[in-house]
């Protein structure tokens, strides 16, 4: 079944308030610069790119009480999660344009918060190389785009655990997390505690992307609503190299064209989010043309020629 959403909002969020590195702040840009809302257009969608978001500089302190920017983080994602709701509330299907990973807290809490309004099941796909299950606890870093897992599942601080309309914002059981490969020790212990339902890349060597897409997308009907948050750090650092966290081994091209065409076919695809793209460690833009390539497969475009 093909994707039905027909009004999409781009919606640019210039920071990297969340990562360990600069240079995420730049990939809205990026992403129009390859084209996304041409492409888009081109299939028949009605595009409005909203313009980017507003938010605070990034400090570039030291961790504080275990977390890097926390003040920032929140102001940034509060803003993001007013503003996509606003796009859902309105019929329009919302692409959150990054930007660093720690804005799936702000992106995913507007959504569970518009699913419950609804009444509509929520199942959110994490396609990363990383759980992103850290707390401040285990971190060695602090940054929280490490974190917005957690978060959401009501492990973090107040701030961010609260964003949506219930904390936590979303129960473990709504997530798959596809393409992981990074895991620090005590991040496993989280996420097998949790229940967490992870796809890593063992498993996809073992049994395919095909049965891994259908054992992910299994159960989704009309009444279901599929946040996707691609992190472009998914993909194999040979094909998309504009990541500062890059980890070998990810999915390669038709591995992750398969991905999306599989989100495609389902038509339950309701949000998504692209972010930690870095145009500042790209080779001509080939990252951001790539990942809009694969965002154009999440709204139909196919490699099928069978009948």
């Amino acid at each position: 079944m093909a994707n039905t959403a027909k009004s999409i909002s781009l919606i640019g969020v210039p920071t990297d308030i969340g990562a360990g590195s600069r240079g995420a702040s730049m990939g809205p840009e990026a992403m129009r610069v390859a084209g996304l809302g041409q492409a888009l257009t081109k299939r028949g969608l009605d595009v409005i790119d909203c313009g980017n978001l507003s938010g605070p500089l990034n400090p570039w302190q030291p961790p504080h009480n275990g977390y890097r920017h926390l003040p920032e983080v929140v102001q940034w994602n509060r803003t993001l999660k007013r503003a996509e709701l606003a796009e859902l509330e309105a019929g329009r299907l919302p692409i959150m344009l990054g930007g660093d990973h720690c804005l799936g807290v702000g992106s995913v809490s507007a959504v569970a918060q518009y699913c419950r309004a609804q009444k509509r099941k929520l199942r959110v796909f994490w396609l990363d190389a990383h759980t992103d299950f850290n707390t401040s606890a285990i971190s060695p870093s602090g940054n929280i785009h490490g974190m917005p897992v957690a978060c959401l599942c009501g492990k973090g601080p107040g701030e961010l655990t609260s964003l949506s309309d219930v904390v936590p914002a979303i129960d473990a059981s709504v997530l798959r997390q596809i393409g992981i490969r990074s895991v620090d020790t005590e991040e496993k212990r989280l996420v097998h505690d949790m229940g967490v339902d992870i796809y890593d890349m063992r498993y996809i060597d073992e049994v395919g992307m095909r049965r891994v897409m259908e054992e992910a997308l299994a159960g989704l009907d009309g009444n279901s609503h599929l946040h996707v948050s691609f992190d472009v750090d998914f993909l194999d650092p040979s094909i998309a190299p504009a990541v500062a966290t890059t980890v070998p081994g990810g999915p390669n091209y038709r591995e992750a064209q398969l991905c999306m065409e599989m989100i495609a076919d389902s038509g339950r695809m309701g949000s998504l989010d692209i972010v930690e793209l870095n145009p500042a460690l790209d080779e001509h833009n080939r990252t951001a043309e790539l990942v809009v390539d694969l965002v154009e497969s999440l709204f139909g475009k196919s490699t099928l020629m069978r009948k």
